[in-house]
């Protein structure tokens, strides 16, 4: 039984994005590791933005490059991914429908040892709730993969709940 987290299945798209479409650019708040995104920083360095720990900044920017034709997929932890920035995402993207692909990891209570400040258990709820916003919350590395190299076609935003833990692959 193969184990793999759903985070590296993300990375692994990611990467393969930026090989087929030179539009895809990828937005970090200071944890590229955590979020698999060194191989998209190692082969599109020019494409590749780590905003440190500015994640509503980083939204702002992923909103603007959409003008240009860019697909920016941020990356952060659930929590500073929605309700850190729900303003931003809220103003900026949803109402203004901008083409930003929203990537998460570690939502609920998977940051345990991080405490309550890392912790986020009303991030799909929130995010349910904006208009031209889809939730997906995949269930192993294969169809995370997937549904990061689908969403790169599709002129909505997304959120993509990312894990550490490593779960047994269910999709072939």
């Amino acid at each position: 039984m193969e184990m793999k987290d759903t985070r590296s299945g993300f990375g692994e798209g990611l990467t393969e994005l930026g090989k087929l479409n030179k539009n895809v650019v990828a937005l970090c708040a200071d944890l590229t590791g955590s979020l698999k995104m060194n191989d998209f920083q190692s082969n599109h360095p020019d494409r590749f933005f780590q905003v440190g720990i500015a994640e509503a900044n980083m939204m702002g920017i992923a909103a603007g490059m959409t003008i240009g034709g860019k697909i920016p997929f941020t990356g952060t932890f659930a929590n500073f991914s929605t309700s850190r920035v729900y303003d931003q995402i809220r103003q900026s993207i949803a109402y203004s429908n901008k083409n930003v692909k929203i990537c998460a990891s570690h939502a609920g209570v998977t940051l345990g040892e991080d405490g309550a400040t890392h912790q986020v258990l009303e991030d799909i709820g929130m995010m349910k709730m904006l208009p031209h916003m889809t939730v997906i919350n995949t269930c192993d590395f294969n169809q995370t993969k997937a549904a990061t190299i689908a969403i790169e076609n599709m002129s909505v935003q997304f959120i993509l709940d990312l894990e550490d833990q490593k779960f047994q692959i269910l999709q072939t």
